[in-house]
């Protein structure tokens, strides 16, 4: 196993580039102990990209910043799903689909954890409708195409958290959801890639969603209409997936637009992906662009 958990990161040194490695601490929430102000001290891999990551080395840093786990430049374009849990179906009123649903995010979509603020785009403050959506993303290691579910898995590098920023009032004025969740910065990711080595069966793992601290989202991967495997296939029929894909699999139950009242983002707030195990959390804090 090359590795297990590998973090993109800058240190705490001056003028130092962005690194990757392993936690020292093999059971550390990394995002949330960033985020609470702890010294997270990593060892660093001899590469500089999880597709990449050479062998561990003996220089040990401290985090400054995490980075998400790849660069806009390794994801391209990200492949989304949505109406992906049949809960998030039922609250959405939505007949439970027959094929994934597809849509796309540009690279620039792509965002960091905290600190960097996640924005609310201000042609979109009007509407009041910035929405969340907790999310397992997959990372693709090796190029793929016409791969059959039973083979998928092996072509994953590893398991991340992102979320999933939503523009609602343009999404439902809309026949397609990729202006409405395109924006920049409508993906963040991370905080740690963990290896598919570590979890072979990915319906292990458990999400929760949780604004300032309330717990909006918790569900188990096994609501899922279509699995991991079955959407690597899926988007692989006729279409190549470049090492560094980023799929992002869609969102249980207990988005903002589905409470009474809708519980929408605003300048401040806090939102929490939690992915366990081995994930952690993915910290954003929302900001309303001037």
């Amino acid at each position: 196993m090359a590795f297990e958990r590998l973090v993109r990161f800058l240190p705490r040194r001056q003028d130092a580039a962005a690194l990757i490695g392993e936690p020292v601490d093999r059971e550390i929430d990394v995002g949330k102990a960033v985020r609470n102000g702890e010294a997270v001290q990593v060892r660093v891999f001899s590469g500089s990209s999880v597709l990449n990551p050479g062998s561990p080395t003996n220089a040990i840093e401290t985090i400054s910043r995490i980075l998400s786990p790849l660069s806009a430049a390794e994801v391209g374009t990200i492949r989304c799903i949505g109406l992906n849990y049949a809960n998030h179906a039922k609250e959405a009123n939505m007949k439970v689909p027959d094929v994934p649903m597809m849509f796309l995010k540009p690279a620039t979509a792509l965002a960091d954890p905290w600190p960097v603020s996640t924005i609310i785009p201000k042609h979109t403050l009007k509407d009041d409708c910035a929405d969340y959506e907790s999310e397992l993303a997959i990372v693709i290691g090796r190029t793929c195409k016409n791969v059959g579910e039973a083979e998928a898995l092996s072509y994953v590098l590893g398991y991340t958290a992102a979320n999933d920023v939503s523009s609602r009032a343009s999404q439902i004025a809309q026949s397609q959801a990729c202006f409405s969740k395109g924006f920049d910065g409508a993906c963040p990711l991370g905080p740690v890639l963990v290896s598919a080595a570590v979890m072979p069966d990915p319906s292990a793992f458990t999400i929760r969603g949780l604004k300032n601290g309330e717990v909006m989202q918790s569900s188990g991967l096994s609501d899922m209409i279509f699995d991991c495997a079955k959407l690597i296939s899926f988007l692989s029929q006729g279409t190549t997936l470049p090492a560094g894909t980023v799929i992002i699999t869609g969102t249980p139950a207990g988005v903002g637009f589905g409470k009474k009242p809708p519980a929408y983002l605003h300048d401040g707030d806090e939102f929490v992906v939690e992915l366990l195990p081995h994930v952690g959390s993915l910290y954003s804090v929302f900001e309303c662009e001037e």
